[in-house]
């Protein structure tokens, strides 16, 4: 092949690879409508069955019985600590001292939750992982959080000042006839303002939900990787009875 020839064959193959060159593609307009869901829409069948069989498998796990609960529990049934704030924080208690423990050798303290985190009562009879779900439909974490004397000192007295029956365990306040603060006993011992105590919550009032501000001065905080929910669900699957009361965890004496 002679040399003219070589450069004829050279400008025919590059000319070959242009030509198949695709042109680039380039957005011109975009469109779209809301299209609203309603009755009116028509489920492909293929599809329905397909979801209706995790849809059954889902109730199964949900509605299965794990406990009995002999009376309803309510967060309603008492001026400032209730039988059902009492079970939710005692069940953070129980649950997760064990996992704390087991991370830092350290027992934890006491429990604070929050009233507006129960949204459901728990009805007399059966309760299931369902029943969980419809206490605490929320994805709250439990915290354990260091707080110093004096944040603990705000603590009692927003619980005090608030008047709302937040559920509490480990900590017992007793108030006089005037309403001011008679005693505060952690788990049985007077209050110390000069020591720090591991207390347990949710990420939600950690972050100063509810106004519980004085969560901002924690000293150290440990998450232990476990849903509140994920514990009720595990404390209803060891008992045989679900039992919860209003006691003398916060109490106005006589």
């Amino acid at each position: 092949m002679n040399f003219k020839m070589t450069h004829f064959v050279v400008f025919i193959t590059i000319m070959l690879m242009m030509s198949c060159k695709r042109p680039q593609a380039k957005l011109v307009e975009l469109r779209g409508r809301q299209i609203k869901i309603t009755d009116s829409l028509q489920g492909m069948d293929s599809i329905l069955n397909y979801v209706a069989t995790y849809g059954r498998h889902i109730d199964e796990v949900l509605d299965k019985k794990l406990a009995f609960a002999p009376q309803k529990i309510s967060k309603e049934d008492g001026p400032y600590n209730t039988s059902e704030g009492n079970l939710m924080a005692d069940i953070v208690m129980e649950q997760a001292n064990p996992i704390f423990k087991s991370r830092t050798g350290k027992n934890i303290d006491f429990v604070l939750l929050n009233f507006g985190g129960i949204r459901s009562i728990i009805s007399k009879g059966p309760v299931s992982a369902r029943t969980a779900y419809e206490v605490m439909p929320f994805e709250n974490h439990i915290m354990v959080v260091r707080l110093n004397g004096l944040s603990v000192k705000k603590l009692i007295s927003f619980l005090v000042r608030n008047r709302t029956t937040h559920p509490i365990s480990g900590i017992q306040i007793v108030l006089d006839k005037k309403d001011s603060i008679r005693s505060v006993e952690i788990q049985g011992i007077p209050f110390d303002d000069n020591r720090d105590y591991l207390v347990a919550t949710s990420d939600y009032l950690l972050g100063g939900g509810d106004n519980m501000i004085f969560f901002n001065e924690a000293l150290e905080v440990t998450d232990i990787d476990y849903l509140i929910r994920n514990a009720m669900v595990d404390y209803f699957t060891k008992k045989d009875t679900i039992k919860a009361t209003v006691d003398n965890r916060f109490i106005k004496a006589d």
